[in-house]
């Protein structure tokens, strides 16, 4: 039997782990700040990450600061849709060896169709979804169709989170627990406290022997990376990511600094 495709994730998560560094699940926003350059982005992104998140852009993705609410805006005034964002995965001459998710709130994955969502997501080389505004009571009826296709779903955890919840988010989580560092919106620098780390280990604590755990929010240097080696297996990093496109430089160059001791 082919092991469900969300496996890669975690994979490629713990591969990197192993080597003593954070993962980086790195993120940007689909035709952002070109549609013309969605192609080479994503292949310039994904040769220096592990896992990549592809961000569909939305009217009110509310659980993001400025910089992906400017790239969802410019995203959407470029015409890009989710079905766009398929057609060019399916249309890619190479796929990334990274493993590629979603990262979409829930109404552009309804309008898409869940019945349809899945087998075309799986086509176009997709692994996963991340849906920020879809809480773990509501999510059943997306989390089978996904997993239909041996597609995952990632939970996400914060500071907050109590015990209970903690673990049973950290059980159903396919690919990686995304455990976000802060309370608030995306962009933020962090400080990563001790406060922070120990939630961190928390997490990581409910989700042994499952998925690996990713820090998200707020993560733009290679101090902070270096204040969560062993702590998590993985950090996303977003809105630093998305304001190196948007000036124009090299998003390889920015994540290999990122893991840089040098």
């Amino acid at each position: 039997m082919t092991a469900p495709l969300h496996e890669s994730i975690g994979r490629a998560i713990r591969t990197r782990a192993a080597t003593g560094e954070p993962a980086l699940v790195a993120f940007l926003t689909a035709g952002f700040p070109t549609r013309e350059g969605f192609r080479d982005a994503l292949a310039r992104v994904a040769a220096a990450a592990d896992v990549v998140e592809i961000g569909v852009p939305f009217t009110d993705p509310m659980a993001d600061g400025m910089t992906i609410q400017r790239a969802s805006r410019g995203a959407l005034a470029n015409g890009v849709t989710l079905r766009w964002i398929l057609d060019e995965l399916r249309a890619l001459p190479e796929r990334p060896a990274a493993p590629l998710l979603l990262m979409s709130y829930l109404n552009p994955l309804l309008a898409y169709g869940l019945d349809r969502l899945p087998a075309d997501a799986r086509s176009a080389g997709v692994a996963g979804c991340i849906v920020p505004d879809l809480p773990y009571e509501e999510c059943a009826d997306l989390k089978a169709a996904l997993e239909s296709q041996g597609l995952g779903l990632v939970q996400m955890v914060t500071p907050v989170t109590p015990p209970a919840r903690l673990g049973r988010l950290a059980r159903e989580a396919r690919g990686f627990v995304y455990a976000v560092t802060m309370t608030g919106t995306t962009g933020r620098n962090v400080a990563v406290p001790d406060a922070v780390r120990d939630y961190l280990g928390r997490a990581k604590a409910a989700a042994a022997g499952g998925v690996p755990v990713c820090a998200g929010f707020g993560i733009r240097s290679r101090e902070q990376v270096e204040r969560l080696r062993g702590v998590v297996d993985g950090v996303v990093v977003g809105s630093a990511l998305v304001e190196v496109l948007e000036r124009g430089e090299d998003p390889a160059a920015f994540l290999a600094a990122l893991r840089d001791k040098a």
